[in-house]
């Protein structure tokens, strides 16, 4: 039966370019195997079986997830080293002890004692052992202890020291590169991260503890320092579809962006100059905030276009400058927006469309919740 063409989909739709993820998670492997440190990628952009296959190789091996949700769908599905990159929360340690008792090697992450007590009240079976990552802020100021703090040798001695656990690696997320405007800014952050990483470590060799070091983002991945093949792995994830924000940062370049968003012309409004699409912010998200010139997003081939706002289930869309000529864009005509935050656009979608060379391949379902 032959393929459909995308024109044939109802909007909106989000369309992955397989080829292009592909092509993406090849990159990412060769960087990473040039370096000398493991891959180990985030699920959360995504949250499918079928990219989780892409970028792991096909191996099912060494991911990072941000959700429990996500964990139980890729242990179900014989996915096993699983990072839970999130700091434990108090609700779900129950949660975590089971998959730590049924998986080869469910890791958790910590970065404080409350936690760490937690995980101490709730002994795993059969002298299984908690895999406990130190969280590190180096700069990024979210999560994490920061780098320089005493607490944070503390906490990886007091990690180290429980009985029943083992203090398996030092996480780091390079998030500050998100704010950085080309290589020269995102490998000068990438450069101070691994940097106080490293030093770290070091810390912890001089008290006798040896474990693995972990820094990760995309843009930080997507153009490493050669400092970073001193660590063990990296943990980059965005990178499998690529965004506007990410070709904004400077991490990738727009024939790298594997996501577009497919929405229809709906009304024209030549009193305010504008016309209406069916794209509101359930179809794209908020993210971004109108950070770019041509808005909430960037609608592929009309460049003079603007997204200038959008209610739930409409986006108003005007020219940058000069009036609109309407028989450009009929009523049911189609236009391909580009996401800023590709990770946000997807978790508005319940079904991925997948295509190659402009013809309808697949379909690629998330997993969701929490």
């Amino acid at each position: 039966m032959e393929a459909e063409p995308i024109t044939a989909l109802c909007t909106p739709a989000l369309l992955v370019d397989v080829d292009v993820v592909k092509r993406n998670a090849q990159r990412m492997m060769e960087r990473c195997e040039n370096l000398g440190v493991q891959l180990r990628p985030h699920m959360k952009t995504h949250k499918t079986l079928e990219c989780a296959d892409i970028m792991t190789g096909g191996s099912r091996r060494c991911i990072v997830v941000s959700t429990l949700a996500e964990a139980c769908f890729y242990a179900d599905h014989g996915f096993d080293d699983i990072l839970y990159a999130y700091t434990v929360p108090f609700d779900k340690v129950e949660r975590c002890a089971a998959l730590s008792e049924r998986l080869s090697l469910f890791q958790v992450l910590l970065d404080h004692r409350d936690g760490l007590e937690q995980l101490r009240k709730r002994p795993l079976k059969d002298g299984r052992l908690w895999h406990v990552w130190l969280k590190l802020d180096a700069g990024n100021g979210r999560a994490g202890v920061l780098h320089s703090e005493p607490e944070a040798l503390k906490l990886a001695q007091a990690i180290s020291d429980t009985e029943g656990m083992e203090l398996t690696g030092v996480y780091v997320h390079c998030g500050n590169t998100y704010n950085c405007r080309g290589v020269k800014q995102i490998q000068a952050v990438a450069q101070e991260t691994t940097t106080f990483t490293l030093q770290f470590m070091e810390k912890l060799k001089a008290v006798g503890i040896s474990c693995k070091s972990s820094i990760g983002s995309t843009p930080s991945c997507s153009h490493p320092v050669k400092d970073m093949s001193q660590l063990s792995e990296v943990h980059p994830g965005n990178y499998a579809f690529y965004g506007m924000q990410q070709t904004v940062i400077g991490s990738c370049s727009l024939e790298d962006v594997a996501v577009r968003l497919l929405t229809r012309v709906i009304g024209h409004y030549p009193h305010r100059n504008q016309l209406l699409i069916d794209c509101g912010w359930t179809g794209l998200s908020l993210d971004g905030a109108g950070k770019l010139p041509t808005g909430y997003a960037m609608i592929e081939g009309h460049p003079n276009l603007k997204l200038l706002s959008m209610n739930q289930e409409h986006g108003r869309v005007e020219p940058i400058s000069g009036p609109l000529d309407y028989s450009k864009y009929p009523l049911g005509s189609l236009l391909t927006v580009i996401p800023y935050h590709s990770s946000a656009t997807a978790m508005m979608h319940p079904v991925y469309h997948i295509h190659s060379g402009g013809r309808l391949v697949g379909k690629w379902i998330p997993t969701r919740g929490w």
